[in-house]
């Protein structure tokens, strides 16, 4: 291959991955935007203490931020409302990450569903060690699902560590 070629096609790489992220950015904004609205679930959790799964009612009202690229994650725990809280979700500008998160791919289900799984570094159990976590966001018309799995540091297993569970509450 020339040395023209060669340049030619690092060009069009180049052109194609900063158009790439330009249509990632807009595809993830379109995505979180479907998924606005009410939505009743749960959340089932790994006991790290017991090592035992426990389940409890989770609710959630997603809602964008004007015309932004931040949506307001508002969770509501029926039976633990001390626990109900807001979380702002951001997609960054360049379509690379959730919040710190790194996205690691984004694809339609058979389904119709999308998945969107990323990564981010951080420490979770009881003693608060290093980990990799990956999330795992599963977005459809009637049901979104969150999942978290957890790798400790120098470990080869992934542990479920939680998912959240929902269904889209009818509009009124």
């Amino acid at each position: 291959m020339t040395k023209l070629k060669i340049y030619l096609a690092s060009i069009g790489m180049l052109i194609f991955t900063i158009s790439n992220a330009q249509t990632d950015y807009k595809t993830l904004l379109k995505d979180f935007q479907k998924i606005s609205g009410n939505w009743t679930g749960s959340l089932t959790y790994l006991d790290y203490s017991s090592g035992k799964p426990y389940t409890m009612p989770a609710n959630l009202v997603i809602k964008r931020i004007d015309n932004t690229h931040k949506f307001i994650f508002s969770n509501i725990y029926p039976n633990e409302t001390s626990a109900n809280s807001k979380d702002t979700v951001i997609i960054s500008t360049d379509g690379k990450y959730i919040n710190q998160e790194m996205i690691k791919s984004r694809k339609k289900l058979p389904n119709g569903d999308i998945e969107i799984i990323t990564e981010e570094m951080g420490k979770d159990g009881n003693d608060n060690q290093p980990a990799t976590m990956k999330h795992t966001y599963t977005l459809g018309k009637t049901s979104y699902k969150k999942r978290k799995d957890v790798q400790f540091s120098g470990e080869k297993n992934w542990i479920k560590r939680h998912e959240y569970s929902y269904t889209k509450t009818p509009k009124k």
